[in-house]
């Protein structure tokens, strides 16, 4: 007989969400050494037992979908391949934007590349089985398993196996909190029609991931010079964000526009130990009113518009009861097609993943030298931009499904990211003018 999963309610959401994305989470970490592949595989195949959401297959019924449970085998999960450094990052971008179908046998899958003594290691997984912050604590626990593994020969089985359910998110609230929060089913963001510039559809169009990186000193002084404007990381990030695009599409600098940026629903929780790997991810939208005279100006809406959200205690909450009602009160094929006239899928998108701490990412005593993770590849005319520092490096990346038209465009962004994030980070040229003894002056 079959061996059957629940299908819990962010499963569902990002399947649907298969008409917008190709629901694939990516990573990437090298290493300046030779990782064991027998160590890899056992700790693989100790994770995916303990997880067995990642070897199942999501079967649509119409009526209640499920996950069904499968055999597999190592080779289904991980691919070992030593190449030349040359083709290193042509294999690791071919493998990173490679897809897994949802009814597949597995769902997340590893290429391990080796070249001149190095280790680079590429994770993609189904968005429907974890988020990008899940993703990170996952890698976290991978990363511990294998050196206790290696050093102290200890069964590499030490992964979460507890509740995946969104309701989760509410275990910590107050009683009062809960009632209130159970009961929040109006959907809080709008709808807004400003895109990408991206050139139109076509069936020709190829999934490319699109990065820029810069500087530990370019990040520590995003952070320090942010401060002074009252302003966090996230803020700063995204008011070059807005700016760059009133800039590359050509937008009116008397219009409103809007950037939905991703909020970690953990927030919430004081501590997800005791839950399973994965979805806890909503959307905070945040709008200015116009481009502003400068980028300061543009930061201070941003600013604004942020505190707004973060002074509701419960912020990303709306909207998840009226889910959560939709899909249990109708078939999941009904369900899908009323979600989607209510749901408004962002255009523009912002997602700060975070921090990846490399003593945590670190394989027997080896930590990785570089690396990134992102989010899923977005199908035209919407568009994602993921946000990682590693070793105080940020890499900024955007996943398209595009031409080589289409690349071209999303480097002048960055380009103008970059120009942007300058400006943000270099003090006003007023404040020496400020400064200056006028009265000098003959």
């Amino acid at each position: 007989m079959e061996r059957r999963l629940n299908a819990e309610l962010w499963d569902k959401m990002h399947y649907l969400f298969r008409d917008f994305n190709d629901r694939v989470v990516h990573a990437e970490f090298e290493y300046d050494f030779t990782v064991n592949p027998e160590a890899l595989k056992t700790v693989i195949i100790c994770a995916f037992e303990k997880m067995p959401v990642l070897h199942s297959s999501f079967r649509d019924n119409h009526v209640s979908p499920y996950w069904e449970v499968n055999r597999y085998t190592i080779e289904d999960i991980l691919t070992l391949k030593k190449i030349d450094e040359s083709l290193a990052d042509e294999e690791a971008e071919k493998f990173l934007t490679s897809q897994i179908p949802a009814d597949g046998a597995v769902q997340m899958k590893i290429l391990a590349l080796y070249y001149s003594g190095k280790t680079r290691i590429c994770f993609i997984e189904n968005h429907m089985c974890m988020d990008g912050g899940d993703l990170k604590y996952f890698l976290k626990d991978f990363c511990r398993n294998y050196n206790e593994y290696v050093n102290n020969g200890v069964s590499p089985l030490d992964f979460r196996t507890g509740n995946r359910s969104y309701t989760s998110v509410y275990k910590d609230l107050s009683k009062t909190d809960q009632k209130a929060a159970q009961n929040l089913y109006r959907n809080i963001n709008k709808k807004d029609n400003h895109a990408f510039p991206l050139t139109e559809k076509s069936r020709d169009d190829k999934s490319f991931i699109a990065r820029k990186t810069f500087s530990a000193d370019t990040f520590l002084k995003i952070k320090s010079e942010g401060k002074k404007h009252g302003a966090t990381i996230n803020d700063m990030l995204m008011a070059a964000y807005f700016y760059s695009l009133y800039e590359l599409a050509g937008f009116g600098k008397n219009e409103s526009v809007s950037i939905s940026c991703a909020i970690d629903l953990r927030r919430h929780l004081k501590s997800n130990d005791e839950l399973g790997y994965t979805n806890h991810t909503a959307w905070m939208q945040c709008r200015i009113p116009e481009l502003g005279r400068d980028i300061f100006e543009t930061l201070q809406y941003v600013i604004r518009s942020a505190n707004e959200f973060k002074q509701d205690k419960y912020m990303g909450l709306y909207g998840l009861p009226l889910l959560s009602l939709g899909y249990k009160i109708m078939p999941h094929a009904a369900s899908e097609e009323i979600i989607k006239i209510g749901y408004a899928n962002p255009l523009l998108a912002m997602s700060n993943i975070g921090i990846l701490e490399v003593d945590k990412l670190a394989l027997d005593g080896h930590e990785p030298s570089k690396g990134f993770m992102t989010g899923a590849v977005k199908y035209k005319p919407f568009v994602l931009l993921s946000a990682t520092s590693l070793r105080n490096e940020l890499t900024l990346s955007m996943c398209v499904r595009g031409n080589e038209k289409d690349r071209k465009i999303v480097d002048e962004f960055f380009n103008l990211m970059e120009k942007n994030i300058n400006t943000l980070i270099t003090p006003k040229n007023n404040d020496f003018i400020a400064e200056f003894d006028l009265s000098q002056l003959q």
